[in-house]
């Protein structure tokens, strides 16, 4: 299960631990009231303001999930986008890849580590979690990345990832290829409706025609 951890914004607000008791700023009352509470976009911290029935005086908390990374040394240390961010830029050098998707990819990241429930994980596992987001990205900084990550020891792991994509690519062709063909088919099928339709006006607009004439000789 994930802990929740204690912090101090930069404003000067208080990042309670979850279950702590959260002392005023200002006067160090131990005891608030939460009179609004607003959840992150990304879900990951909520945003409560507080008053306090000692001094009157309002200030808000933060609340926030911990994430540790527990490092092949044995290092404990928090999960850091910022860090993900500076290991897939390495691998991503001559690439055209961008901040943003270097920024996107490490969230993406982050929410599926956090998708386990742990409160620590492996740093193996983090660069796992790196694989498929950069997979999608870059396909070259991918091998470069998954070389490192999944022990690749010999050309063979390389031709056998690289056989992989090509796999997947011929798959997704294959898909693409289906899809197109139904839309051409339903495609062919609203032109034939469209054919019919025009055809039947103009047979009655013709037989219409055919009938005032009748009508105007017999007058005549």
């Amino acid at each position: 299960m994930e802990q929740w951890a204690a912090r101090v914004t930069p404003s000067g607000d208080v990042t309670p631990a979850f279950g702590a008791d959260v002392h005023c700023p200002y006067c160090r009352n131990t005891d608030s009231r939460v009179v609004d509470s607003r959840t992150s976009d990304d879900g990951s911290s909520i945003r409560r303001r507080r008053l306090c029935p000692a001094c009157g005086r309002r200030f808000s908390t933060v609340e926030t999930t911990s994430l540790s990374v527990v490092k092949r040394s044995g290092v404990v240390e928090p999960f850091s986008r910022d860090k993900v961010v500076s290991g897939v830029r390495k691998a991503c050098q001559g690439r055209p890849v961008t901040d943003d998707s270097l920024a996107l990819l490490a969230q993406k990241v982050e929410e599926s580590v956090r998708a386990s429930g742990a409160a620590e994980i492996d740093a193996h596992d983090v660069g796992l979690a790196i694989l498929g987001p950069l997979r999608e990205l870059d396909e070259v900084a991918y091998l470069r990345f998954a070389s490192v990550y999944q022990d690749f020891a010999s050309l063979g792991d390389f031709e056998s990832a690289i056989a992989a994509l090509r796999h997947d690519h011929a798959s997704r062709a294959e898909r693409t290829r289906e899809g197109g063909a139904g839309e051409v088919e339903d495609g062919a099928a609203d032109v034939r409706v469209e054919v019919e339709a025009v055809s039947t006006d103009d047979g009655g607009a013709g037989d219409e025609t055919g009938r005032t004439s009748a009508s105007a000789a017999h007058e005549r």
